[in-house]
């Protein structure tokens, strides 16, 4: 048993080992490639990050990816790919921001009422592509696609003068909120950290708790590992389809809420889009648990943070993409790579024990 751990320890610490060494050295090839030197790219990096300004940055910008990641972590635990998390918060926060500019009520009621209809919204909007898939037998893929089409053309449609929108120079906006929306902050130096922090964190550990705690979880898993073993098991697998896309989007419905109560106050055509895809990147890199979807955000925080820097020391500004695409590519190779081996030891040590076992029989019986 104990070396049973110690190997799984031994394997679980060499997947990221592996992906960070293969990262960095097709990074460094590429950065050689251009004739700039990695060596002091790194250093840069590292220099900058490290600055208080930048970890602050960092982190606030790390909470919604979280959140991001989370979203589409529930629909992979289920098997299912939820590629409209990026629809989904949008849609949430527009009529989220639309609900909180039309009312004025006590922060206390207030701001719970638009994180509930941004996860209302986002939800329903989720919910869409969990029915077609079961009573249709659509792909969620598609569906959800398609819905981030349908998402982006309502909220355009509706983002105009005179509808649920108004002008601001070249902008268009929805009502800016009362005073009474804006979120707390938790204050550092040298700026605050937005106190959005405490929500991803209890979101993020709620998470945890729903799959390895509760029967619903194990319920989620088994689903996601073998539709008809949980169906003998008597689990109700289209139930569980569009339970999990409900959740899916109630989650990608937080995604928004930092920037809405914390930055612009309201939507508008500079509204932040894209988390929803960066959310799958991060998924993959931190393998769907809370803690690794942590890191996962906070690197590419810190990749955005200091990429900037790499700018002003004529680093061509492509490369940070470059290395946050090839950081993903080798986090998933690695950790199937090591899947593979740590099986095949797995394979061994069975096959050493059965061997070992008939040894001990066949004695037994000759000895008799």
């Amino acid at each position: 048993m104990k070396k049973l751990d110690k190997n799984k320890l031994i394997l679980g610490i060499a997947a990221p080992v592996l992906a960070i060494v293969a990262a960095l050295a097709i990074t460094s090839v590429i950065i050689l490639a251009t004739g700039k030197d990695p060596v002091h790219a790194y250093l840069v990096m590292a220099d900058f990050g490290s600055k208080s300004d930048s970890q602050v940055w960092i982190i606030n910008k790390a909470v919604p990816y979280y959140l991001s990641a989370l979203a589409v972590a529930i629909g992979f635990r289920m098997n299912l790919f939820n590629i409209g998390v990026d629809g989904q918060y949008r849609i949430a926060a527009f009529f989220a921001a639309v609900v909180g500019g039309a009312l004025t009520l006590p922060g206390f009621l207030q701001i719970p009422l638009i994180i509930i209809v941004a996860m209302l919204v986002g939800s329903v909007w989720a919910g869409i592509a969990g029915l077609l898939k079961t009573t249709r037998g659509v792909s969620e893929v598609i569906t959800t696609i398609m819905l981030n089409a349908i998402a982006a053309a309502v909220i355009g449609y509706f983002l105009q003068d005179g509808r649920l929108a108004v002008k601001d120079g070249n902008l268009f906006h929805t009502p800016n909120l009362p005073a009474s929306s804006h979120f707390f902050t938790i204050p550092t130096q040298p700026a605050p950290l937005d106190g959005f922090l405490v929500i991803a964190v209890v979101v993020g550990f709620v998470y945890w708790f729903m799959l390895n705690r509760t029967r619903f979880g194990f319920d989620l898993r088994t689903v996601g590992q073998s539709e008809s073993a949980a169906e003998a098991g008597g689990v109700n697998v289209k139930r569980m389809i569009v339970t999990s896309m409900l959740l899916s989007g109630a989650a990608a419905g937080l995604i928004g809420m930092p920037t809405l109560l914390g930055v612009s106050y309201n939507y508008g055509t500079d509204f932040p889009i894209g988390i929803g895809f960066t959310g799958i990147a991060i998924a993959l890199l931190g393998r769907n648990h809370p803690v690794g979807m942590a890191a996962g955000a906070l690197l590419w925080g810190f990749l955005e943070r200091t990429g900037t820097q790499l700018e002003f020391e004529d680093y061509e500004q492509e490369i940070v993409g470059v290395m946050q695409g090839v950081i993903v590519l080798c986090v998933v190779i690695a950790y199937e790579l090591v899947r593979r081996y740590g099986l095949r030891l797995q394979q061994r040590q069975v096959g050493e024990q059965l061997a070992a076992q008939a040894r001990k029989t066949e004695k037994a019986e000759v000895s008799s």
